[in-house]
């Protein structure tokens, strides 16, 4: 059989469209570090400022300072609440009903219901305390504001024309030349509720950036106001805390942190804050700013790199957390959210997700030629054989495989799994092996064959793929498992999927994956059998035409879950097809999955639908995905549904589960694998589990072996 004539006719057939098209190197990649606080600090973080060439945080405790990465206590405070720079950069702290600073100025005259909230030094000699009732002004002597009183003051600032602004929960008032205005009783807009929160200066102070219930807006110094809401992409409010930087807003809300450069960014969730309460912001650059919460301060860096050293960073995860004795999957952490505490348990698709990460290092090994890859490679390809042979069972792969001496953790599937020893008593194994299993072993071992194999590694795969496909047309197109009877998902007979309605959503899906099998064992075997059967299944039972119809959608049941399933039997179908008269409707199939599948922004599609349809499938943004997947793989909880930026779908998911019409923010969602539901507002195990990242490597070394990235 002329393996290497047809495999290069293959390659050679591959779209050359995007080859220059997605050339960027170095992208900036978010990175969240939490920053240590000293002991006596607490975790309460109420203010951040940058004064005298240090960074200041003020706690419930104190000041401290932060000088080249280290601490230093200023200033103990009991109770404190809030905090103000003057005009020389000395910090003023407040409790709930005292002002302690560089100088003795006394105390304001609070009633009993006051409360201190915010500070604002006008100049060295005027500064202005608000409170839970009202302002008061110190400039020389204490007295209360005649006309701000009986209202909660949020926040106070200046511009550049010597106007301050007062933002209470009963209107926004300006003094001008000494004389105060509620502007809301002239100016403003009846939708701001007469309520605002955040107020800070911009551009010099030519311009005062407030918050109000459900909006960020700008009374801008040259006439060009303007107002953000849900609707113009503002994820969510009311913002509590604005920030501006040179080309954007950092703001704070009691859910998380928002940026808006050119677009917007929402960071919610421990996978960015140590608490969703933002108290402060402090910019430190163009790339950096810290957040303060009441759990703490989190960094969050944009760090230059290159997807290949994204990748560098998630294969050194894999090898510390992830390879348990060569099946690649997620791992577990006894306590949420702390790596160190991470440990390896068997799973239910260990052979589906290290088949997924052995076609990941098949196209790094083929785009770099590094042994390390390729050492990985044949690590992770062992364990796909070895998933076979431990069964005893000629051509039936397990689910997963231990040690006899491993301790394992019974399946919590509700289709019965049972473990069994392998007959050499060295190992044990998960029974009722999936669809998922074997669909992902016949991706992955042509690909280990054309890309990686020495001549004794291919001539295993080849028998590896006889047996499987083998098994299957042995045992009248099912996976017959240790007790005699077909596993829970392992039928591709006719009976079943042609006129049982228990299989009706199968049918399409079923069909296109035994089609494929059969085309690749064929091909790699060279026996008529594996095309006898195929010609079988499609000239009597209709197979192909099944397959045009392989993915349900629309008003049907949409199962993230069956993609892979769905997409994988393509690469070899239409690899070892060329000349068969059902190759358009093999292409048609996958035209009509991937039109299905598009809104998902899932790049693991748009890259194989790029290389099988011979046309750019959306691989910008593919390439935005894979830039954006975050390097934290931990699985925090994130949650969504609050958001005002988000449309929501009337219809809701699979699951019974809120979901949007879009795709949620790779960075502000669960660390979604390709079988899960990108539209879904909440995701996540609240830390309880850690992400291989095997879903980013396959995308980028797919896409990076095709040319489409560098």
């Amino acid at each position: 059989m002329p393996f290497s004539k047809i495999t290069l006719l293959f390659w050679g057939l591959l779209p050359a469209f995007s080859v220059t098209a997605q050339s960027k190197d170095f992208y900036l990649q978010d990175i969240k570090t939490d920053i240590p606080l000293p002991v006596e600090a607490g975790k309460n973080v109420l203010k951040l400022f940058q004064s005298k060439n240090q960074r200041i945080c003020v706690t419930s405790t104190g000041i401290f300072g932060y000088k080249e990465g280290k601490w230093t206590r200023q200033k103990q405070a009991t109770d404190c609440r809030t905090a103000a720079l003057d005009a020389d950069g000395n910090v003023w702290l407040a409790s709930a009903r005292t002002i302690d600073g560089k100088k003795n100025i006394g105390q304001p005259p609070l009633s009993a219901k006051d409360t201190i909230l915010t500070l604002f030094w006008e100049n060295t000699n005027r500064l202005y305390v608000g409170t839970t009732n009202g302002l008061f002004v110190w400039d020389g002597k204490w007295r209360a504001s005649a006309e701000i009183r009986e209202t909660r003051v949020n926040s106070i600032a200046n511009d550049a024309r010597g106007n301050v602004y007062v933002a209470t929960n009963r209107g926004l008032w300006c003094r001008q030349k000494d004389r105060w205005n509620n502007l809301d009783e002239s100016l403003m807009a009846v939708g701001n509720q007469e309520t605002y929160y955040a107020l800070t200066a911009h551009r010099n102070g030519e311009d005062i950036i407030f918050s109000s219930p459900w909006s960020v807006s700008c009374i801008s110094g040259d006439g060009n106001h303007w107002v953000l809401k849900g609707t113009d992409g503002l994820p969510y409010g009311p913002v509590t805390v604005i920030k501006p930087f040179e080309g954007g807003l950092w703001m704070g809300t009691q859910k998380g942190a928002i940026k808006k450069d050119t677009h917007w960014h929402y960071y919610h969730g421990k996978r960015w804050l140590p608490d969703h309460q933002v108290n402060d912001i402090l910019v430190i650059d163009s790339l950096t700013v810290w957040i303060a919460t009441p759990q703490g301060i989190a960094q969050i860096k944009r760090q230059s790199m290159t997807l290949e050293e994204k990748a560098d960073i998630i294969e050194k995860t894999i090898a510390l957390r992830h390879n348990r004795r060569g099946l690649v999957n997620h791992s577990k952490l006894k306590v949420s959210g702390d790596i160190s505490s991470s440990y390896s348990d068997n799973e239910d698709n260990d052979g589906l997700w290290t088949a997924c990460y052995l076609i990941a290092e098949c196209f790094r090994y083929a785009s770099t030629g590094d042994t390390a890859a390729k050492n990985s490679a044949v690590r992770t390809f062992d364990a796909l054989e070895r998933l076979e042979t431990v069964t005893g069972m000629s051509g039936y792969p397990a689910r997963s495989y231990a040690a006899a001496t491993d301790p394992i953790t019974p399946s919590r599937s509700p289709h019965p799994k049972v473990w069994h020893p392998s007959p050499d008593g060295k190992w044990q194994w998960l029974d009722d092996t999936s669809s998922d299993e074997i669909t992902g072993h016949l991706f992955a071992l042509p690909l280990f064959f054309d890309l990686v194999a020495d001549a004794e590694q291919k001539e295993r795969v080849r028998q590896l793929i006889r047996r499987i496909v083998t098994h299957i047309v042995d045992n009248n197109y099912h996976l017959i498992d240790f007790d005699g009877k077909p596993t829970r998902w392992g039928i591709w007979h006719p009976d079943s999927l042609n006129h049982s309605p228990n299989w009706m959503y199968e049918r399409g899906l079923n069909s296109l994956q035994i089609l494929s099998f059969l085309k690749t064992a064929s091909y790699f075997t060279g026996d008529e059998k594996f095309e006898k059967h195929y010609q079988y299944l499609v000239n009597q039972h209709g197979y192909a035409q099944n397959a045009l119809q392989a993915k349900v959608f629309g008003p049907f049941e949409t199962s993230h879950s069956d993609d892979i399933l769905n997409f994988f039997p393509y690469y070899g179908l239409l690899k070892y097809t060329q000349g068969d008269p059902n190759r358009e409707i093999y292409l048609k199939s996958l035209e009509r999955s991937w039109k299905a599948v598009r809104s998902d922004h899932m790049p693991v599609w748009n890259v194989i639908s790029s290389v099988l349809l011979s046309k750019n499938c959306d691989l910008d943004i593919a390439l935005e995905e894979i830039q954006q997947f975050p390097l934290d793989l931990i699985n925090w909880r994130m949650e969504n549904s609050h958001r005002w930026d988000i449309p929501k779908d009337p219809l809701i998911s699979r699951f019974k589960r809120l979901q949007s019409t879009k795709p949620i923010p790779t960075p502000e969602s669960g660390v979604s694998r390709w079988n899960t539901n990108p539209k879904e507002f909440d995701a996540g195990d609240g830390g309880k589990t850690e992400d291989s990242g095997s879903y980013f490597l396959f995308a980028y070394w797919m896409g990076r072996y095709h040319g489409f990235w560098k």
